[in-house]
């Protein structure tokens, strides 16, 4: 058997994809992580009510779903509910990290791809035009995080039992004015992004899979940027529905540990899950927002609902991009300087769990707290879920560019437009 290895490249942390070829013929493709965190070993015996400061080091691009599910496990376990206003705070938060993370895989990740270029900034006029608008787009979503978290990596505002400091109404003025000036760019670019698309989705018809598969969500079906207590999970042809809360995680999705890869992988019912971008909006009645509505609308009516293909991953982040810039907008509206910002609590021992919906899917802190320390910590983390459909699709492309004992040279970088398009994030995964 013949083996070949390809690194992969403009994704969160390290990975390689790995194909068996077997007389001629690819027998299997692999998605495998080679980087080792083990957070959920080290921290063991650490105080409790440390968590929210220690999880965000789990990486710097996911920091501010950590730092929140973190925060809402410990609430359950301690049976509080922060006031409304400190909810709201943290719903910017997410919106900020939402806006940042899918600006930077649609178009730092991603869209060089479409252009044909090694990164973004490696081509020329045209190229350098559009990563100077990508990156105006980016900032307001770390300027969002800055504002709502305190600091934009590594967030510390948000705290068991609500929030440290409301947002000042002259700062929410500002960052509204921001949010206008650039959305209409991101629409700019999301558009020429939505064209490109259109331009190669020809060449990759075949890489529509709709093979039984699960997809799954925790947000509001009218607020996809707001998390809501249960994970939603739904069949490829929508004719199986589940839902459960995040302490039934266990009930309903099966693991996987490998031998060959830092992150495992999980399933439902046997079959694969996509979680992400693609899930999500299969899985929304309406974005919510006027913009990203019309956006909706026309995905809608080219390309169906609930839609497979691959590619459609990244067009839902630019969607979701927009309704997250909108939305930022709606939030800073409001009063955001004026009512309670925690509620009181006792700390105490016991299990809890914290769900967030991260811009890669449902994210889970599961932790068991004896003495005040953690006795066990879970984190079940979105790329984890998505494993299983990575490797289903990379397997079913390899076997388009491996024919027959030919190797075809195009299939190193449709391996990493696969793996790209799932937007995994591997320092999240290995624990």
């Amino acid at each position: 058997m013949a083996t070949l290895q390809f690194p992969v490249s403009r994704i969160e942390g390290h990975a390689r994809v790995v194909v068996d070829i077997k007389k001629g013929e690819v027998t299997n493709a692999r998605f495998l992580a080679m980087e080792f965190r083990g957070f959920e070993q080290f921290v063991c015996g650490m105080e409790a009510g440390e968590m929210p400061v220690i999880v965000p080091r789990i990486c710097g691009v996911c920091s501010t779903a950590h730092h929140i599910a973190a925060i809402k496990a410990l609430e359950d376990a301690y049976g509080v509910t922060p006031p409304p206003l400190a909810e709201t705070i943290r719903h910017l938060l997410l919106v900020g990290q939402l806006i940042q993370s899918q600006a930077t895989s649609l178009f730092f990740f991603t869209l060089p791809d479409l252009l044909q270029e090694s990164s973004l900034f490696a081509g020329g006029a045209l190229d350098a035009d559009i990563s100077k608008r990508a990156v105006a787009v980016r900032q307001i979503g770390t300027e969002l995080i800055g504002l709502a978290g305190g600091q934009f990596i590594h967030p510390v505002k948000a705290m068991v039992g609500g929030i440290s400091t409301p947002i000042d109404a002259a700062a929410a003025k500002k960052m509204y004015a921001r949010i206008q000036e650039v959305l209409p760019v991101a629409c700019e670019l999301f558009d020429h992004y939505w064209n490109l698309t259109l331009e190669i989705a020809a060449q990759a018809m075949d890489w529509d899979f709709k093979e039984p598969c699960f997809y799954m969500s925790s947000v509001d079906p009218e607020d996809p940027t707001r998390s809501v207590a249960a994970i939603r999970m739904q069949s490829e042809n929508g004719d199986k529905k589940i839902a459960f809360p995040a302490s039934e995680y266990k009930k309903h999705l099966g693991f996987e540990e490998l031998d060959d890869s830092y992150a495992g992988k999980t399933s439902c019912q046997g079959l694969p899950i996509r979680a992400n971008s693609l899930a999500r909006i299969n899985m929304t009645d309406t974005m919510g927002t006027e913009v990203a509505d019309k956006y909706l609308q026309r995905f809608s009516r080219e390309f169906g609902r609930p839609a497979h293909h691959i590619l459609l991953f990244d067009l839902c982040r630019g969607i979701e991009l927009i309704n997250g810039l909108e939305r930022a907008a709606q939030l800073l509206s409001g009063n955001l300087e004026q009512g309670e910002l925690n509620a009181d609590f006792t700390v105490q021992d016991g299990s809890g769990y914290g769900m967030v919906e991260a811009p890669r899917g449902p994210l889970i802190h599961h932790y068991d707290i004896e003495n005040g320390l953690i006795k066990k910590a879970r984190f079940i983390i979105p790329t984890v879920h998505n494993n299983f459909s990575i490797e289903r699709a990379l397997t079913a492309v390899a076997r388009r560019y491996v024919k027959d004992g030919m190797l075809h040279m195009e299939l190193e970088g449709a391996l990493g437009w696969v793996v790209r398009a799932f937007d995994p994030c591997i320092a999240c995964a290995t624990h």
